[in-house]
């Protein structure tokens, strides 16, 4: 099977990216792996006419949008989010006529006609920076509540909610976590923002997927409990094969990042499916909220 995908792509001239929770097989037979802000900018810097995105609905769009010109294919076409379905434009309307004066700041991880009503976007990297790079003193920020109260500690702005939530980082209790401090007392707490604030509060740091190979790769220590999903646990063993990783619960499991197999990257690339096709308009409103929070320095 990868024989054949290296085969497929050499003659499709396609680029094969995968996000860090994608399955071990898809991570290994990908050109390259990161978080999905991070591949859509890569994907659209290569000479590649064909993208195959590993990973979930809106990071596919969300690379379309950065490479317009380019064919994008997402293996599985029923591998969505459902944090990203948690906010609808009726919400959306709902919250600016409660708060007119706050700008929509919308998190990378949405739908979009989302972002295409929203003023910027954001990462769970950048979210207090794009905040703070607001003339405004309020805030809607959509969809992930836990990564707006993380981004509230921080700030004097108000922010404003939605009741989105990763279902997979929403999972984590903190009993668990506390015993697994206590059979690993020496091991470095990385969460992601997504998390529950219990689980951040009691981080020795947290970060977005790429935070997280970052942190590692600087930190003296040995041994780390990583509070996300468990395909990051997979890229950071290989990438760091010295270095110990456990996660709080084994089953931390993104059933729709999971649903894409060799087979799916092989089909996609034998039949050049599944296309992910915007209108124009769409895409030029998308790719100005994207655009602006790129451009911040």
């Amino acid at each position: 099977m990868n024989e054949e995908i290296q085969k497929l792509k050499k003659d499709l001239n396609a680029v094969i990216v995968a996000h860090n929770y994608q399955k071990p097989e898809v991570q290994d037979v990908a050109d390259y792996v990161g978080d999905s802000l991070e591949l859509s900018r890569l994907a659209a810097t290569l000479d590649a006419p064909v993208i195959v995105f590993a990973g979930v609905r809106f990071m596919a769009e969300s690379a379309k949008i950065l490479s317009p010109q380019k064919t994008v294919l997402l293996p599985e076409k029923e591998a969505g989010c459902p944090l990203a379905d948690m906010i609808t434009i009726p919400q959306v309307e709902h919250l600016k006529k409660e708060h007119p004066k706050a700008a929509v700041v919308t998190y990378i991880n949405s739908n979009i006609e989302i972002k295409a009503i929203s003023d910027i976007c954001c990462t769970s990297a950048n979210a207090l920076k794009v905040v703070e790079s607001l003339d405004n003193d309020e805030v809607i920020f959509i969809p992930d509540r836990n990564l707006g109260h993380y981004t509230q500690k921080f700030t004097k702005k108000k922010l404003y909610f939605n009741e989105g939530y990763c279902i997979v980082h929403e999972s984590l209790h903190l009993e668990d976590l506390k015993k697994m401090k206590a059979k690993y007392p020496e091991a470095k707490v990385i969460a992601h923002p997504e998390c529950p604030m219990s689980i951040l509060d009691m981080a020795d740091s947290v970060e977005s997927t790429s935070g997280m190979t970052r942190y590692v790769k600087e930190s003296k220590a040995n041994e780390f409990i990583i509070a996300t999903e468990v395909g990051m646990n997979y890229r950071l063993a290989k990438q760091f094969p010295e270095k110990k990783f456990y996660s709080i619960e084994p089953e931390m499991v993104c059933r729709n990042m999971k649903k894409t197999s060799l087979e799916s990257v092989y089909n996609a690339l034998k039949y050049k499916q599944y296309e992910i096709i915007l209108e124009p308009e769409m895409i030029e409103k998308a790719k100005n909220t994207l655009q602006k929070m790129i451009d911040l320095k």
